[in-house]
């Protein structure tokens, strides 16, 4: 075989090859994105509110916290486990941030360490008693729902309620808006990080001898994303501007995929998820990646607590409680993480919450009753692992 020649291994994907992932079910995020398109359409035509500039930009206040939960989440369905105590983990942390700031005088951003710090601990807790002890993971955290919630309860006391200043530090991260200038610099520079991305990743499977997509792909995928984040600013800036909130819950998107797709960390991670056995077989620590998981799950609670506290500018009795858990989780299944491990991305935590939130809002929006929401809500998360569920089937024949 000539130099000039590429060898088999190099190809890029046939036609007949992306057919035959489409036949197993692997679909990626395309029936999400094809939902959110549906949903667009259904809600805009039946309420002409749902897709202006303030109602998209509520939108975007709203799924930063819960997003925020949904990337920890990922973290411990990435190895094919759960965690319940999200919800509970992320009042007790924004508690804990409140009173060390308002009530104890503290510096609000050593409060905010301090918090995600005590969640950190509190899922090493979770990861210790799944690996040392041997409890389930479910078990586990669902001690955690219901005991992380009693502590806070008692921290809150008999008032029940401790309000944030409205003009604090942490009261105005859900009151800060980028400037316009900003807003179009950050939406470039993602531009060009991605981009940049594809071509490196590109590049390094070629020199491995690994399969590639063509050429080609990769600049039709960063001008989809250019028209995509254009179209977003363009509609935020009609209204109040890009959030801040926005721009700190995408940064962690973006952050963790590249841990993720580029790190040592990242790989064990699908490889501890895939399948342990083997890759305890093949020398990864399944022990220590398992306890990252957790600790990284509550962690993430943790900020996503004070996200919310930010947003209502007071913590009070239902702090992380409702259905925020639940929405959590569903946010990440029906974004395409896999509840059997191995598979899945940070982008569904963003994919997910904003079908779910774009529902939620509609449905409002048309003053439709709460157990419909819940009900449709519950429809699209059971389409979801039936999808992953086929997908996991084909992919085994």
């Amino acid at each position: 075989m000539s130099a000039t020649t590429m060898s088999p291994a190099r190809k890029p994907l046939s036609p007949r090859q992306a057919l035959d992932r489409v036949r197993r079910g692997d679909l990626g995020a395309w029936p999400v994105v094809g939902g959110l398109i549906a949903i667009a359409i259904v809600f805009g035509s039946l309420n002409e509110h749902f897709l202006s500039p303030e109602n998209l930009t509520n939108l975007a206040l709203q799924m930063a916290a819960t997003g925020t939960i949904s990337l920890g989440i990922i973290m411990v369905l990435l190895l094919g486990e759960i965690d319940l105590s999200a919800g509970s983990v992320s009042g007790l942390c924004a508690v804990v941030m409140t009173i060390l700031s308002v009530r104890n005088g503290w510096n609000p951003v050593l409060a905010i360490v301090v918090a995600v710090v005590a969640g950190s601990a509190v899922g090493l807790l979770h990861g210790l008693l799944f690996t040392r002890v041997r409890m389930p993971s479910f078990v586990v955290t669902l001690a955690g729902l219901i005991g992380w919630q009693g502590l806070l309860l008692y921290l809150l006391g008999e008032s029940g309620t401790i309000n944030l200043p409205f003009d604090g530090f942490i009261a105005k991260l859900s009151d800060t808006w980028l400037p316009p200038w900003q807003a179009w610099a950050l939406a470039a520079a993602l531009v060009a990080v991605y981009g940049g991305s594809l071509l490196l990743s590109r590049r390094l499977r070629l020199a491995a001898g690994l399969p590639v997509t063509p050429a080609y792909w990769a600049a039709v995928r960063t001008g989809g994303l250019a028209v995509v984040l254009a179209g977003a600013v363009l509609v935020l800036q009609a209204d109040r501007g890009v959030p801040l909130l926005l721009v700190i819950f995408g940064t962690l998107v973006v952050v963790l995929d590249l841990v993720l797709r580029h790190t040592a960390f990242g790989r064990w991670m699908y490889a501890v998820g895939g399948n342990a056995e083997a890759a305890r077989r093949a020398g990864i620590n399944v022990t220590r990646i398992r306890l990252l998981a957790f600790v990284l799950s509550s962690a993430l609670a943790a900020f996503g607590g004070i996200l919310a506290a930010s947003r209502l500018a007071a913590v009070n009795q239902s702090s992380g409680g409702s259905d925020i858990l639940l929405m959590a989780i569903a946010a990440a299944v029906i974004g395409g993480t896999s509840l059997f491990g191995g598979r899945g991305r940070t982008y569904a935590a963003l994919l997910g919450i904003l079908v779910i939130q774009s529902i939620t809002n509609g449905m409002l929006l048309l003053n439709v009753d709460s157990s419909v929401r819940y009900m449709v809500t519950a429809s699209v998360l059971a389409l979801a692992v039936a999808i992953d569920s086929l997908a996991r089937r084909g992919s085994a024949q």
